[in-house]
């Protein structure tokens, strides 16, 4: 029979089927903030009247919705 406890063998496992879960979500929390920070930015500079590419906004956009959603598609089931 196996010396190992039953709940670090539990954890083990876990890490082994999901591992670096923990280094991916805390990328996604940044690279999210990453995101909503440049789109408040962009925002307001396009509020002050200066010019802006659309082309610039839409990848902003989608950055503001792709890796939120990667965080929550990367939850615990």
């Amino acid at each position: 029979m196996s010396k190992i406890d039953p709940e670090l063998k539990k954890r083990l496992l876990k890490e082994s089927q999901a591992p670096f879960k923990g280094l991916r979500r805390i990328l996604w929390i940044a690279f999210s903030g990453s995101a909503f920070l440049g789109l408040l930015i962009m925002l307001s500079r396009i509020l002050s009247g200066n010019e802006f590419q659309q082309n610039n906004l839409l990848i902003q956009l989608g950055a503001c919705v792709l890796f939120p959603a990667l965080l929550f598609l990367d939850r615990n089931k």
